[in-house]
């Protein structure tokens, strides 16, 4: 299936691509399980037959709705977030929120999630429990990951491939052992060929 053969609101459903932001994008006042059941609207929309099943309480619904409360509930255990479940999403810490949003997209079923600087605004433990999140849902749940990221620990830990844009062109492009090396990605990000260690220290990091 080609993405650009398809409708933009065709894309998360049909093709099961799915996205988060780089500025949150929770509904603060919504509980956490809340913000999760509302990603799956669709499935609840279509189960509700547009709103007369759901308005009737039908039993079709009603099994509908139980399964969209238990996925929520199982990704929230998965990500140690069921704890926070009937907290208000915008009143939790920023690392946190960021979790919720990535529980929020794995409750559509992903094969494809896109990340856009999901390490933005975290702290270095923070950005070490992502990178084991991310290769879990790699390795362990099969779901090919996106990443848009500027921070180079969580870039070189997580990735299998690496394409590098300075500028919005694109300077260098393989495994992360092949870019760390690359002296235009040397020159790039710290601006002389010859800082090498120090690049390797900081992705290490």
């Amino acid at each position: 299936m080609r993405l650009e053969q398809l409708a933009s609101h065709e894309v998360a459903h049909k093709a099961q691509v799915v996205r988060t932001f780089q500025n949150i994008r929770l509904f603060p006042q919504m509980t956490v399980l809340e913000n999760l059941i509302v990603a799956q609207h669709n499935m609840l929309q279509s189960a509700s037959r547009f709103s007369l099943a759901g308005l009737l309480g039908l039993p079709g619904y009603r099994r509908a709705e139980r399964a969209a409360i238990d996925k929520a509930v199982g990704w929230l255990t998965r990500l140690q977030l069921i704890d926070k479940a009937d907290s208000p999403a915008g009143a939790l810490p920023y690392g946190m929120q960021r979790r919720i949003e990535i529980a929020r997209a794995l409750c559509v079923d992903p094969l494809l999630l896109c990340l856009d600087e999901p390490a933005a605004g975290l702290n270095p433990r923070e950005s070490a429990e992502l990178n084991v999140l991310l290769r879990h849902l790699a390795a362990d749940e099969g779901i090919a990951i996106l990443l848009i990221e500027h921070d180079m620990s969580v870039v070189m830990n997580v990735s299998d491939h690496i394409c590098v844009l300075n500028y919005g062109r694109k300077i260098a492009e393989g495994t992360p052992a092949e870019v760390q090396r690359d002296p235009n990605v040397i020159k790039a990000y710290l601006g002389e060929e010859d800082a090498d260690d120090e690049l390797a220290t900081e992705v290490r990091r």
